[in-house]
């Protein structure tokens, strides 16, 4: 009975995070720098520890070679073993000696008591702790690799929420899941996960044990793959998954992926923009991977109700790739270990933020950082199943594709967020900054030509252009075909529309490609190819989604369906595309609901010379000529202040209106000028100049008008000197304006009927509406009251077209809507 009541009393059952850790090698270690040393060691060590539990408000419980802790919260146990791993590494590299500590943390209910005093002064310690958390938490310590810090499925969840409480470095850890692992004397499977700092936790897979190992399912072990095997082997099949790379989360061919923002560990802030940027260039020469641009990212914050400028961080990218239907988040990281610049990038799972792999590479120096990024891109590809010859086939090295200047990097990703924006200004500046630094830049030159071209200044857009195609060899397949395409447009105008549709077919989820195969088919009147390219494009991860809607309404409005169209101009407005606002006003003047598309076109700004092509149009349409030649007259001064191809252009206009309201002689020598300095420009850049097609178009317009207005002389000089350009005769549009122009000039020499044939080959469904305008007088010239009256039928059941039809920049519509008012000949 006395011995009875000194007994410790047992205390109820309490929920606690335990820490188990061990020193790595502690024996051999002590061996090799003899007793003193150590002795001055491990009182470092204490001191550590005290420092450290204090810190976290651990309690400790038991100390030797390892340690054994109770903590109140996970993420206080997490705290006190990611200090103590670094710390004890720092203290060991100080020394020249290998200083590693293994732990575990596990959360679960212990049971406590208190050793008497009198125990206590024996050697007892003050506080046993037993229960099964306590062996589950030695059974993950044991199993982990030097350095490498393990978590029970009880304790990551707890301590990944928690994780922002360690400020900064929390958004930085590493996470890794392991998978389940059974445990000697424990009945069921157990979950394991690993959490660490960069340059600094293992993450990889722990080694089987006798006390623990990997729960595999029957078809994998052992002696099932190796039936499995023999069975395969004997069967002759099975090459194809034998060296297909398995993919550690469930990814497919075209899956999107998210990236989030770079962490960058060194203290380098060049590397902030600038390596991001080249991540992804690297990991979008894919064409296995999709990776959602950065802007839709940052349009998903906002949708989020979080500034565009939030850190996509572990879990703010996962939510974003849930919301976008992303496969994965790719969390890139850059830091600076043991000397070496470390670039290693993990791809998380976004339904649980959990790492289910990571790659890194060890660079010399940050000019290495490049050719890293690189090595990792590679091996993720791989790993999530992309073939390693397509990955050889489609990729090229960083510093050839893009440059080894990172300063260069650096302007030309901050470009890229401008353009983006379409701040196109601001853009052009960073990109020609960029290319100051490294000429060999082609990406940037790429840059430059797309800002010129959105700021309608075609030369200077055209010169960038010719300085990439330079540099060809220095893009990526899918950057070089980009090139190409647009190239075309100037060297090769009749395989200009073939070359975007190949990128596009080759690469079915590039905006860019989708998105200008949709304009060049509406540019050729293919109008129903134009509407399945521009909805192809209109996928949620699309940023561009305002002006491809535009392009959707365009073609739908040249195909007369005309409520598609007015969503189509809506969704482009609301989306903050306000050119679209000119098509939307078009889609109620063909209808004569003047009055609302005047409403549509008072928000076009006034310094909007573009604007006064509709505000034109739609004057002469409802018959208000004074008013028209105002408009006429006021876009015109602005495209001649200007300069360049609209103050050609713009001419036609002007001359439609003088001509409307019974000036001819104005109105000739309106196109007569047009046509002249059309063919001025063509000759001094012999026929290769940026708007050479365009001008073509313009002087073959003039000569149209003129030849309508009795004038034959401007048809044939335009005629004797585009014959010269054989390369652009042959753009689709060219080759059909010549033909309405040959057609005109016969059925005035009195020869309808051979006008006639000369038209009706160009009858294939995308012919222009003064082709029909032509056979419409060529019929009636010839007599045939009936073929007269179909085209005159048509051209009124085609007012959408009229307006919309995109000759040389619209210089076209005036007259198109002033033959829309044909009337079919009375029966």
């Amino acid at each position: 009975m006395n011995e009875m009541t000194h007994r410790p009393s047992i205390e109820a059952p309490q929920l606690r995070t335990l820490l188990l850790t061990d020193l790595c090698d502690s024996t051999t270690l002590v061996e090799r720098i003899g007793d003193v040393q150590a002795a001055t060691l491990f009182r470092d060590h204490d001191r550590l520890v005290l420092d450290l539990q204090q810190r976290w408000r651990g309690r400790l419980i038991d100390r030797s070679d390892g340690l054994l802790l109770l903590f109140e919260r996970p993420i206080d146990g997490l705290g006190f073993a990611l200090d103590y791993v670094r710390e004890l590494r720092e203290m060991g590299d100080a020394r020249r000696l290998e200083l590693r500590a293994r732990a575990g943390l596990h959360v679960g209910e212990v049971l406590t008591w208190r050793n008497s005093d009198e125990a206590v002064q024996v050697g007892a310690k003050p506080l046993e702790v037993e229960g099964l958390a306590k062996p589950m938490a030695a059974r993950l310590m044991s199993m982990a690799r030097p350095g490498q810090i393990l978590l029970s499925a009880v304790a990551e969840p707890l301590a990944h929420r928690a994780a922002r409480e360690l400020g900064e470095r929390g958004q930085h850890l590493l996470w890794k899941s392991h998978g389940r692992w059974r445990f000697k004397g424990v009945p069921d499977g157990q979950q394991i996960y690993e959490v660490g700092e960069p340059g600094i936790a293992p993450l990889r897979m722990p080694p089987n044990t006798p006390k623990a190992w990997r729960d595999l399912p029957l078809w994998r072990r052992p002696a099932a793959l190796a039936a499995e095997v023999a069975i395969i082997a004997g069967i002759g099949v099975g090459v194809w998954f034998a060296t297909r790379p398995a993919p550690a989360i469930a990814f497919n061919q075209r899956d999107w992926v998210v990236v989030a923002d770079l962490r960058n560990l060194t203290g380098q802030s060049v590397l902030d923009d600038s390596l991001e940027q080249a991540f992804r260039i690297s990991l979008e020469q894919s064409r296995y991977v999709n990776v959602l641009s950065d802007l839709k990212a940052r349009d998903t914050l906002t949708r989020m109700q979080l500034k565009p400028d939030t850190i996509l961080d572990r879990a703010i990218a996962s939510e974003i790739a849930l919301r976008d239907g992303a496969r994965a988040v790719i969390l890139p990281t850059v830091a600076e270990v043991g000397g070496k610049v470390r670039v290693s990038a993990e791809i998380i799972d976004p339904h649980s933020q959990t790492t289910v792999l990571s790659e890194a590479a060890d660079g010399s120096d940050l000019s290495s950082a490049l050719e890293s990024i690189d090595t990792v891109t590679a091996r993720l590809r791989e790993k999530l199943g992309e073939t390693v010859k397509t990955i050889e086939r489609d990729s090229k090295p960083l510093p050839q594709v893009t440059t080894a200047n990172l300063d260069a990097l650096r302007a030309y990703a901050l470009a890229q967020e401008l353009y983006a924006k379409r701040d196109y200004a601001q853009a052009l500046e960073l990109y020609t900054q960029a290319t100051d630094l490294d000429p060999n830049f082609a990406l940037s030159w790429i840059g430059q030509m797309r800002s010129h071209y959105s700021q309608a200044d075609a030369p200077a857009g055209v010169a960038a252009l010719r300085r990439a195609q330079a540099l060809k060899s220095r893009l990526a397949p899918r950057e070089a075909m980009y090139l190409d395409a647009w190239i075309a447009r100037f060297d090769e105008p009749a395989r200009a529309a073939d070359k975007w549709l190949n990128l596009a077919k080759l690469y079915p989820d590039y905006d860019a490609a989708q998105s200008n195969a949709a304009i060049w088919m509406y540019q050729d009147n293919r109008f129903n190819e134009a509407i399945q390219f521009a909805t192809a494009s209109l996928v949620p991860n699309n940023v561009s989604a305002a002006i491809d809607y535009d392009s959707l309404g365009r073609a739908q409005l040249a195909l007369g369906d005309l409520a598609a169209a007015s969503t189509s101009f809506d969704k482009a407005v609301n989306g903050g595309y306000d050119s679209a606002l000119r098509r939307r006003a078009m889609v109620d003047a063909s209808q004569r609901k003047f009055a609302d598309a005047w409403k549509h076109l008072a928000k076009v700004p006034l310094d909007d010379r573009h604007g006064y092509l509709e505000r034109t149009s739609i004057a002469i349409d409802e018959g208000k000529l004074d008013l028209a030649r105002q408009y006429a007259s006021a876009g015109l001064q602005m495209a001649k202040k200007q300069g360049g191809f609209d103050s050609r252009a713009f001419l036609l206009p002007i001359a439609v209106a003088e001509w409307r309201s019974g000036d001819e002689q104005a109105a000739l020598e309106h196109v007569r000028s047009a046509a002249e300095q059309s063919l001025t420009v063509l000759r001094a850049g012999d026929g290769k100049t940026p708007d050479a097609q365009d001008d073509a178009e313009v002087a073959l317009a003039a000569a149209l008008i003129a030849l309508r207005l009795g004038d034959g002389g401007v048809a044939d000089r335009v005629e004797a000197q585009l014959s010269e350009y054989d390369t652009l005769t042959t753009a689709p549009s060219v080759a059909e304006f010549r033909a309405v122009v040959a057609a005109q000039k016969l059925r005035l020499a009195g020869k309808p009927q051979d006008a006639i044939k000369q038209l009706l080959p160009h009858l294939d469904g995308r012919e222009r509406y003064q082709t029909r305008v032509a056979l419409h007088q060529a019929y009636r010239d010839a007599g045939d009251e009936r073929g007269a009256q179909v085209h005159a039928e048509w051209l009124q059941a085609h007012r959408g077209l009229a307006y919309v039809e995109l000759e040389c920049g619209n210089c076209l519509q005036a007259l198109n809507i002033m033959d829309s008012h044909i009337t079919p000949p009375k029966a």
